[in-house]
């Protein structure tokens, strides 16, 4: 597959943001850092369950920063190339053929990650 983004590129783009968000207003970027990271916490849930869910959520609103972004962290905490593709059906089973389409993404971005 040929890769329609380059998802690193993507997460350099975002840290940019960030670092930008920062200088303009520190406090916002903190709550939302804060917000994130307890909303990813062990619990009920495994974290890896969580970004799992932040990879089906981030391919519905088909957000290639946040495909990036929860791919990678959910590689890093364990997740199967299989795992990762079938919560991206989870969203087609919500969205749709749009949904489908962005589900070229998650797969590029497995391939970029080294999902295995």
């Amino acid at each position: 597959m040929s890769s329609t983004a380059d998802f690193k590129g993507l997460l350099d783009q975002l840290e940019t943001m960030k670092g930008e968000v920062a200088s303009q207003d520190p406090e916002f970027l903190a709550a939302w850092t804060q917000l994130s990271q307890q909303a990813k916490k062990e619990g009920a849930l495994s974290t890896k369950t969580k970004e799992l869910i932040c990879v089906a959520l981030g391919l519905a609103a088909r957000c290639n920063y946040c495909i990036a972004s929860h791919v990678k962290k959910s590689v890093e905490l364990g997740a199967t190339r299989s795992e990762i593709i079938e919560a991206g059906f989870v969203a087609v089973s919500m969205g749709g053929g749009p949904s489908l389409a962005y589900l070229t993404q998650v797969i590029e971005a497995c391939d970029e990650f080294g999902a295995r």
